[in-house]
C-alpha cells in the first residue's frame, strides 16, 4: 500500500498561517476531513488540497452540498438550528449541549442573508446577522423587517465587533481606505454574495461612486474571515475585508479596522418563551458565557444578551 503524506494540527497550521485552535475548529465543524491514531489527529495531504481548493471557491459539488443542506426543513420540535459562522457561536452550542444534553442543538454555516432567508422559510429558528444599511446607518433591524415580512421576530445581541482590512504584515502598500482596492498594484481578495462582510463592501462602494470591476480580485471569492485573512497571509491577496478575530488568529497580518459592527441574533418571537430559546438567552448572559469570550479577545461583550428590536 503506498504511503500517503500527513499533517499534525500544527503543521496544518503552519501550511495555512493560522493557529493549531483554528484548526481544531475546522476539524470539529467538518471543514477539514482528519483522523485519529490513538490520541493524536492526522490529516492527509489530499484532504488539506481539497480543503484549499474548496476554500477558492473550485468545488461546485461542496458548494451544492452547503446549499442542499440550507434547504432541509428542521421538523423537531425539541430542537434548535444555529446559523452562523462566528467562532462565538461554537461556544454558545457547548454550552446549550451541556446544560440541555437531550436537546439536538445543530450548526449551519451560512452567511448572514441566507441565515434570515433559512429563517424565513423555516429551514433554522435562530440565526446571526451583521448587516449594515446604509440608508439608516443601523445593522440588521432593516434587513429582518425587509426579508422576513410579516415574521414576529426578537433581535438579541451577541457582541460587537471590528470591520476593517487584513494586510500583509506592517501594510507596506498603506492599504487604508476603501479608495486604495482600487489600485493598479493591489490585489483584493473578497467575501461570497450574501455575506455581512460583501454586503458592507459593496454598499461603501455603492455610497463613494466606485464600480466594482475597478477593483482587481473582486471576484476572488472565499467562505470565510479566516480563509480571507489566510489568502493574505499566503500571498494570495495584498488584502481583504473581515473581522478583527480572524486577525489575532492568523499569523503574519495585520489588521485595518473601518467600522464598529453589530452581530445579533434572530428568532421569531414565537420561540422566545420555550425552554432552549429560554436557556440561550440565559447563557448569553451568564458570567461563564462572558469570560470565555472575553479571553479569546476582539469582541465587544457590553449589550451581549439584550433584546434590541421587536418587529
Amino acid at each position: 500500500m503506498s504511503e500517503t503524506v500527513s499533517y499534525t494540527p500544527e503543521e496544518v497550521a503552519k501550511i495555512l498561517k493560522i493557529s493549531r485552535f483554528t484548526v481544531y475548529e475546522m476539524i470539529k465543524r467538518g471543514d477539514l476531513s482528519a483522523y485519529r491514531i490513538g490520541r493524536k489527529v492526522r490529516v492527509e495531504a489530499p484532504d488539506l488540497e481539497i480543503y484549499i481548493k474548496n476554500s477558492k471557491g473550485h468545488s461546485p459539488a461542496a458548494q451544492t452540498a452547503s446549499n442542499a443542506v440550507s434547504e432541509v426543513p428542521f421538523t423537531a420540535p425539541d430542537g434548535l438550528i444555529l446559523c452562523g459562522q462566528d467562532v462565538i457561536l461554537d461556544i454558545l452550542t457547548r454550552h446549550l449541549e451541556k446544560q440541555m444534553p437531550h436537546i439536538r442543538f445543530l450548526r449551519n454555516y451560512s452567511g448572514s442573508i441566507d441565515g434570515l432567508l433559512a429563517l424565513y422559510r423555516g429551514t433554522a429558528n435562530a440565526v446571526t446577522t451583521h448587516l449594515w444599511d446604509s440608508d439608516s446607518n443601523t445593522y440588521n433591524l432593516p434587513y429582518v423587517r425587509r426579508i422576513l415580512p410579516g415574521h414576529r421576530t426578537q433581535i438579541i445581541n451577541l457582541a460587537y465587533r471590528i470591520e476593517g482590512f487584513y494586510v500583509v504584515k506592517g501594510n507596506p502598500k498603506e492599504i487604508n481606505s476603501w479608495e486604495d482596492l482600487t489600485r493598479s498594484d493591489v490585489q483584493f481578495v473578497n467575501r461570497e454574495p450574501g455575506s455581512g462582510a460583501r454586503v458592507l463592501l459593496d454598499e461603501k462602494l455603492r455610497i463613494l461612486g466606485i464600480d466594482h470591476q475597478t477593483i482587481s480580485g473582486y471576484k476572488h471569492e472565499e467562505m470565510s474571515h479566516l480563509a480571507v485573512a489566510s489568502s493574505v497571509a499566503r500571498g494570495v491577496a495584498d488584502v481583504g475585508l473581515g473581522i478583527e478575530k480572524a486577525a489575532l488568529q492568523v499569523q503574519d497580518i495585520d489588521f485595518v479596522p473601518l467600522q464598529n459592527e453589530r452581530y445579533d441574533l434572530v428568532i421569531r418571537k414565537e420561540d422566545a418563551n420555550k425552554p432552549h430559546f429560554q436557556a440561550l438567552l440565559s447563557i448569553l448572559k451568564s458570567n461563564s458565557f462572558h469570560n470565555e469570550i472575553s479571553g479569546m479577545g476582539g469582541y465587544d461583550l457590553t449589550e451581549t444578551g439584550k433584546i434590541i428590536a421587536e418587529t
